[in-house]
C-alpha cells in the first residue's frame, strides 16, 4: 500500500506539474476521487488496527504491572514491536491523504478553468 499511494500521488503530482493542454481534467477528477475513498477507506481500517493494538498494549502493560509478570512484560514488549510499525504506516495514509485533498483543490481549478 505504501508504495501504491506514494506512485499514484506522485503521478498527479506530475500531471499536475506539467499542465498539458490535452489533459481531460473531468477524467483525472473522477478518478482522483476514486483512488482518495480507497485511500481513505485504507486509512480508516488502520486507524481501528492501530487503535485496537494500542488499546490491548495498554491493557497488558496494565496487566503486567498489577501481576509482575515476566511474560506479560515480555507481551508489552512484543506488541510495542507490532504497535510501531502500525503508527508509521497510519501516518504515511493519513499525510498522503491529506496531500491529495489538496491535488484535488488543484485539479478542480483545472476543471474550472476549461469551463471558462
Amino acid at each position: 500500500m505504501r508504495k501504491r499511494i506514494l506512485n499514484y500521488r506522485k503521478r498527479i503530482d506530475t500531471l499536475l506539474e506539467k499542465n498539458a493542454p490535452d489533459t481531460d481534467w473531468e477524467d483525472v477528477l473522477s478518478e482522483h476521487l476514486v483512488q482518495i475513498g480507497f485511500f481513505q477507506h485504507e486509512r480508516l481500517v488502520h486507524l481501528m488496527v492501530t487503535l485496537a493494538f494500542a488499546v490491548l498494549t495498554m491493557a497488558v502493560v496494565i496487566a503486567g504491572l498489577v501481576l509482575a509478570s515476566p511474560v506479560l512484560l515480555a507481551l508489552t514488549l512484543l506488541f510495542l514491536l507490532l504497535l510501531i510499525p502500525y503508527i508509521m504506516h497510519y501516518y504515511l495514509l493519513e499525510n498522503e491523504t491529506q496531500k491529495m485533498y489538496i491535488q484535488y483543490d488543484k485539479i478542480l481549478e483545472h476543471v474550472r478553468q476549461e469551463k471558462q
